[in-house]
């Protein structure tokens, strides 16, 4: 698509959108939101949204390891430094609910 076509159709979207937002007003806008938060709380979404995001830190945790394992002793110290998924001197939380060791 060309990029003029693009953020021609780009700026249409968002004007339409506040368009038909401002006319649904703001009670509405309550509403769908406090729909939304009603299912985000229910047990079984909470459940499920757990279950998923230990999933994914996991895969994310495997192939952090990859490649960390095929290219971390190729990296320069000053990379390896400031990477402290790298660092393999002791274990060390990836901020994905894995470690690494």
């Amino acid at each position: 698509m060309d990029p003029i076509m693009w953020k021609l159709s780009l700026a249409a979207g968002f004007a339409a959108g506040y368009v038909l937002g401002s006319r649904a007003g703001r009670q509405r806008y309550e509403q769908i939101a406090e729909v939304t938060r009603q299912i985000a709380r229910h047990p079984t979404v909470r459940g499920a949204t757990d279950r998923a995001r230990q999933q994914a830190g996991a895969v994310a945790g495997k192939a952090a390891g990859a490649v960390a394992d095929r290219v971390g002793d190729r990296l320069p110290n000053a990379v390896t430094d400031r990477v402290p998924y790298f660092n393999r001197a002791r274990p060390q939380d990836d901020g994905w609910g894995t470690f690494r060791r």
